[in-house]
């Protein structure tokens, strides 16, 4: 230990459960009365006579709910406190002006919710490892449960990190019931980072672009012929509903055609995200500050249709941008390198974004026309630098790094950035 005061470091971890057919059911029992538990509380919220109810009466509510509708007595009382703290939190969220959350709402059936049941105290988990791969712990009103183990846990075991668990979250996605973990751990301070600063631009064609005129790329998230079989389940599935009579609930095998393409496109997330990981853990070792763009993701991904007045143009071409941006998950490329570079001494800082796809680095020159595709031609003929775009947009956003919009990490920590002279690519 060098003497310096522990910070608190949270952090989130995901394994696999295995349940058997009668627990997966009481699981899912369980999320649908937390979904209805919320849509209770939204009417008792949003229709209460005069100013909002206090927390006390809002939990009198849940209480007298589970009396009255014995299937809501399937969600742990803990697991019900758990969706009123959430809830609350949820407009908070929306009265905060810094926060992008939306007004809660209802959770409707028709939009598929993620399934999810909240274990909010850990004292009766007993976790326990059984063997080098895997790990069991007790989940109220279901029972003794394995899950896969990947990872050590703080607190846990003999060789475990110095920490403990705080909590745990239950989800369901298309490959069945994972536990999330909230895991809390005293470290040492992050010691300044030594690397040099890079700036990068995320785009589509290429994923990440370095101002130091390397690259980070990856191909198709789906093999051809995973491919060719969501392409084939998805034509299925659209004769299917179209068969089924307006109003009515899908059979059991267009629910299976469903199910089946949730599968693959569940695969295809967990490739994106695990390469994500990969890649923004390989930039965050290497750099002591990441300059990135601050983008506007949600307006960039606004639909073009338009209204019956006034009809959107090149709706398709729209679509098909959207469809891309969305598929790179810019958003959650930032995310991760925040935390990780926060973690290795570094920080990420953003910057505006506007003009430097159509700015040439070398002399400052900008042209809309400059730019076809990934090429950069500069049209001012006392520079005349050619070269890929998204090298000269990565060296314009860490040339951008003195009128920074936001940061995070350890600013004073970490080794100040000044605006860097143009590079030569």
């Amino acid at each position: 230990m060098s003497g310096q005061e522990l910070v608190k470091q949270q952090r989130g971890h995901k394994a696999c459960l295995e349940l058997t057919c009668d627990q997966s059911a009481l699981l899912d029992q369980q999320a649908s009365a937390a979904i209805t538990i919320w849509n209770c509380l939204h009417a008792y919220w949003t229709h209460f006579p005069g100013r909002r109810p206090t927390l006390a009466q809002a939990d009198q509510a849940i209480r007298q709910a589970r009396t009255d509708f014995p299937f809501l007595a399937a969600l742990p009382a803990q697991a019900a406190q758990a969706v009123l703290k959430t809830y609350r939190q949820a407009w908070e969220n929306f009265f905060n002006p810094d926060h992008p959350a939306k007004r809660p709402t209802f959770k409707s059936k028709k939009n598929r919710p993620r399934l999810a049941v909240d274990v909010p105290q850990v004292r009766n988990m007993r976790i326990v490892r059984l063997s080098a791969k895997w790990g069991q712990l007790t989940l109220p009103m279901v029972g003794r449960v394995r899950f896969r183990w990947t990872r050590n846990l703080p607190g846990v075991g003999k060789n475990s990190p110095a920490g403990k668990v705080t909590g745990a979250r239950l989800v369901k996605d298309a490959f069945g019931w994972s536990i999330v973990f909230r895991t809390e751990t005293l470290v040492e301070p992050a010691a300044p980072h030594q690397g040099e600063p890079v700036g990068i631009d995320r785009g589509i064609t290429v994923a990440v672009a370095l101002s130091d005129g390397t690259m980070r790329e990856h191909g198709p998230w789906l093999t051809d012929g995973e491919a060719e079989h969501l392409r084939r389940l998805e034509k299925k599935s659209a004769r299917q509903r179209a068969a089924r009579p307006s109003k009515t609930r899908p059979s059991g095998r267009e629910q299976r055609t469903y199910d089946q393409i949730a599968r693959l496109r569940a695969k295809a997330k967990r490739r994106a995200v695990d390469w994500q990981h990969q890649t923004t853990t390989e930039l965050a070792g290497t750099f002591s500050v990441v300059v990135v763009e601050d983008l506007k993701v949600t307006n960039m991904v606004r639909s073009a249709t338009g209204t019956v007045e006034n009809p959107g143009v090149n709706v398709a071409q729209k679509a098909g941008l959207n469809r891309s941006i969305a598929g790179q998950a810019w958003g959650r490329t930032v995310t991760l390198l925040e935390y990780k570079t926060s973690d290795r001494g570094g920080h990420v800082v953003k910057v505006p974004a506007r003009g430097t796809s159509q700015t040439c680095h070398q002399c400052g020159h900008r042209d809309p026309a400059a730019r076809d595709r990934n090429r950069y031609a500069c049209a001012n003929p006392a520079c005349g630098w050619v070269g890929h775009a998204d090298t000269n947009a990565a060296i314009n956003i860490e040339n951008a790094v003195g009128m920074p919009v936001s940061g995070r990490g350890d600013l004073g920590a970490a080794r100040s950035v000044k605006r860097q002279p143009p590079r030569a690519a």
